[in-house]
């Protein structure tokens, strides 16, 4: 293995993006990989990077104090460790890449950049869905690229009890997932399950949108049956204590949280957003509605609800497709030979 020191680059807060992030390192490390992190401060996964290596903590972009400083005391410590990676997560990480060295530079994206000023020092673009990378090519980048799915991660704890949250055992129980922003779509799920006046709504996550969810809830007269649990660092754990699981969402270049659903052997509803109709097949691995459709995202939830065949279905679909294209040594092994390539490509 050629690849022995990666450092990265992470400035996000919590999300699907940082859950990725904090499972490919788990799994680098696992791998005898080195590595070194520059992290913003107070965020709530900083400790699961403690046994993983350095960890540089500061404001490195344009828009926060101080910058300028903390970026040239980052760059000095990128040289005194020498990494044969440095990997940038979202495209703002771009800036900070060293413009000479031996390393190689490389920006992984889960979302669709505005513009592709950011890489003039990115030897290769990581997209973790091909309309990821066709975003990036519609822009004119012209580099290196290439195509590496995520893989969700591993319950390592026990699955939630349900009188936890004040949830009866015997009620059909909705899950959803993510950060609580518009393009997640959270406020179509909850008119949905207003629609379907059995269902009960489980939403995991945190976000600027919280507030207005919590009152559109109360709005639609579900608030009795709707619990916000707030951000998990297992949220498996938590969708494995419902019965059916649904992504919302408006835009999804990808869809962690679909993979988190599979992985947690619950059936998935989800709308046709860009990952979730590559990753998965209508009426085998999940149930897909139209973006924005109260009526058909009930109905679907409804027929999952009233048909376990078909739930057990769409599970064992799941199963097979994390098998396939998802798997944890499936994904790390990509990586590391796709590091290898560019880096053969410069001797």
């Amino acid at each position: 293995m050629s690849v022995k020191r990666i450092f990265h680059l992470q400035f996000g807060t919590d999300g699907g993006t940082e859950q990725f992030f904090l499972r490919l390192t788990r799994a680098f490390h696992e791998r005898g990989i080195d590595q070194q992190f520059a992290i913003r401060p107070g965020v709530t996964w900083r400790h699961e990077l403690d046994d993983r290596g350095t960890v540089h903590e500061g404001y490195y972009l344009r828009r926060w104090p101080n910058w300028w400083l903390r970026t040239q005391l980052l760059k000095r410590s990128m040289k005194q460790w020498p990494a044969d990676v440095v990997m940038g997560w979202r495209a703002p990480t771009s800036r900070l890449m060293p413009g000479t060295g031996h390393a190689i530079r490389v920006v992984r994206l889960g979302d669709y950049p505005h513009h592709v000023r950011y890489f003039g020092n990115t030897d290769a673009i990581v997209g973790n869905a091909p309309n990821v990378i066709e975003h990036c090519r519609t822009l004119g980048w012209q580099g290196k690229t290439t195509i590496i799915s995520n893989f969700p991660g591993e319950v390592r704890t026990s699955v939630v009890k349900r009188s936890d949250f004040s949830t009866p055992d015997d009620v059909p129980l909705v899950c959803g997932l993510g950060r609580f922003v518009p393009t997640k779509g959270f406020d179509t799920l909850l008119r949905a399950v207003a629609a379907t006046p059995h269902l009960w709504l489980w939403l995991v996550g945190d976000g600027p949108d919280r507030a207005d969810l919590e009152r559109l809830s109360q709005e639609l007269g579900i608030a009795d049956r709707v619990r916000f649990i707030g951000w998990v660092s297992e949220p498996a754990a938590y969708i494995k204590a419902a019965d059916m699981f649904c992504v919302p969402s408006r835009q999804e270049p990808l869809g962690n949280v679909l993979l988190e659903g599979w992985k947690a052997e619950v059936a998935v509803v989800s709308t046709k957003t860009e990952g979730p109709s590559w990753a998965a097949a209508h009426d085998e691995s999940a149930l897909f509605t139209e973006i924005d459709d109260v009526e058909g995202m009930a109905q679907a939830l409804l027929r999952l609800e009233g048909s376990p065949e078909l739930r057990a279905k769409l599970v064992q679909g799941g199963r097979e497709q994390l098998a396939a294209r998802f798997s944890a040594e499936r994904i790390v092994d990509q990586y590391l030979e796709f590091f290898e390539e560019l880096r053969s490509s410069r001797r």
